[in-house]
């Protein structure tokens, strides 16, 4: 499967990866025949079923960048949560290997994993996960706690990251003296406060209401522009996937389906899995014009635009007579020749296959 052409374009170092990663839960796997492997994933995960066994994960293999947003998504029961917890060894696979900066964390020791979790991952839940018998400065505080930090040293790193997301003067509250959404940023405060490597966030807006989380996932975002940290997000919902992504994974019964950036998965869909994953997504507001453009668009004008523009943005300028465009390079998204025919051909054609589709 090819990488998205904001991969190819900045090809940066591998932060973490996994390479053909199972997690079978049921009685142990010394009974089954595991040369059958060899004989491929499907036969081997079909032979665990019939023996009772539940492949949650199979045959998982990815790579993600140096201050990337890789987003893994699925509907329930499809693996995501098994996934990033394998990811950071909270649980383990039965089969292959996840490595961090090229490190096997599948094969260090357990005093090892201890220290690679306090010093260089970080972890966001859906539930929070905060101590209510601490305030606001305390919890945050509380991991550097555990690395041994002096209390004058971890409560200054705190301070500094309970105002990295705007909840200075809540230092003393208690959390449920806290919003949802307040509640949530006291956990990401927290996970940021060992000034991790790399940051797990499993599912960490979907508990809140819908315009809280939009205000989250702005703020995600402003925190990212200013961090750059790897990240590794989990979410069953494709328009918080397709805003917050560099890439995206999506899974089906603990297998990789498609990997790609949102417009590959708008554009390209590996199947009608993935398509039916899309259909509610308006190409519009997630395209981007880099996403589209064209080394050579004859029909293209001399109009230019950025490349971080959303194809909706343009759209006023279409109906107002503009023909082309000249797209610059920007940020991450490349640039070319545009036409507006070219723009209103890719959203017709996705409008047609929604309704070949019956959606």
């Amino acid at each position: 499967m090819p990488p998205s052409s904001a991969a190819q374009a900045n090809p940066r170092p591998i932060k973490i990866s996994c390479r053909n990663l199972w997690k079978v839960y049921g009685s142990p796997l010394r009974r089954v025949q595991t040369p059958g492997l060899a004989k491929g994933s499907e036969a081997f995960a079909r032979q665990l079923r019939e023996s009772g066994r539940i492949p949650a994960l199979v045959d998982v293999s990815f790579e993600v960048q140096e201050g990337e947003i890789f987003v893994i998504m699925g509907l329930s029961g499809s693996g995501k949560s098994t996934l990033i917890r394998c990811l950071t060894r909270l649980i383990d696979a039965e089969f292959g290997e996840v490595r961090l900066d090229g490190k096997d964390l599948l094969s260090v020791s357990p005093r090892e994993l201890i220290e690679i979790r306090r010093h260089k991952m970080g972890m966001v839940f859906q539930n929070f996960g905060l101590m209510p018998h601490l305030t606001v400065l305390g919890n945050v505080a509380y991991p550097l706690k555990l690395q041994g930090l002096p209390r004058a040293e971890r409560e200054a790193r705190a301070r500094q990251m309970i105002e990295l997301v705007s909840l200075d003067g809540r230092e003393n509250a208690f959390p449920h003296q806290l919003s949802g959404g307040q509640q949530q940023r006291v956990g990401i405060a927290r996970s940021l406060a060992v000034e991790p490597d790399l940051w797990f966030l499993d599912e960490p807006f979907s508990a809140l209401d819908p315009m809280i989380r939009r205000q989250m996932q702005d703020e995600f975002l402003d925190l990212q522009q200013r961090l750059h940290k790897t990240i590794v997000f989990i979410t069953h919902d494709i328009a918080e996937a397709c805003r917050l992504a560099d890439r995206i994974a999506i899974l089906r019964d603990g297998r990789v389906v498609q990997i790609g950036s949102p417009a590959d998965l708008i554009l390209r869909p590996a199947d009608d899995y993935v398509a039916d994953f899309t259909a509610d997504v308006s190409p519009a507001a997630v395209l981007r014009l880099g996403d589209i453009a064209m080394p050579d668009d004859a029909e293209a004008g001399a109009r230019e635009v950025d490349g971080d523009r959303t194809v909706e943005s343009l759209l006023n300028d279409i109906a107002t007579g503009a023909t082309g465009f000249t797209v610059r390079p920007k940020g991450k998204y490349g640039g070319g020749q545009l036409s507006a025919a070219r723009v209103l051909r890719i959203l017709g054609q996705h409008g047609r296959q929604d309704n070949d589709t019956g959606r």
